[in-house]
């Protein structure tokens, strides 16, 4: 019966191949600055996990104010109408928007998951929102 792995065998001269270091030079001295280090990189969907529950946590809205109010008047525009919008209007609008958004999308991603999928795709949010009896467009 033959062995099952082999041992590697170093070429004459002791060399390996591996990565070279200038002549005189220590591995000590090849590292970065003692100041400077490396970032910590984390494995993925754990900083997404991370934000997932500091969101949860929050009551601030996610939506900038400025951006919304915006497109409040430019839809308003587009109808034909000029409106004036009081401040509190524009926050009970922006949270109610806010809500509806943060709903859907927590039923779009039951949708995925009940499709045996972790992302979610148009179809999922089609189908949440012909669930709930939103009109389509």
């Amino acid at each position: 019966m033959q062995p099952k792995h082999k041992t590697a065998i170093r070429p004459p001269g002791g060399s390996t191949g591996g990565k070279k270091r200038p002549a005189g030079k220590s591995v000590k001295s090849l590292k970065a600055p003692k100041g400077t280090q490396k970032r910590r990189r984390y494995r993925p969907g754990t900083v997404a996990l991370r934000e997932i529950r500091r969101y949860q946590k929050t009551t601030e809205l996610l939506i900038r104010k400025l951006p919304f109010q915006r497109l409040c008047r430019e839809i308003c525009d587009n109808l034909g109408q000029t409106m004036r919008w009081q401040a509190s209007a524009l926050q009970a609008l922006q949270e109610a928007a806010e809500d509806y958004l943060v709903d859907l999308f927590a039923d779009t991603n039951l949708c995925a998951i009940h499709a045996k999928r972790i992302t979610i795709q148009p179809k999922d949010m089609q189908l949440a929102r012909r669930l709930r009896g939103d009109p389509m467009h």
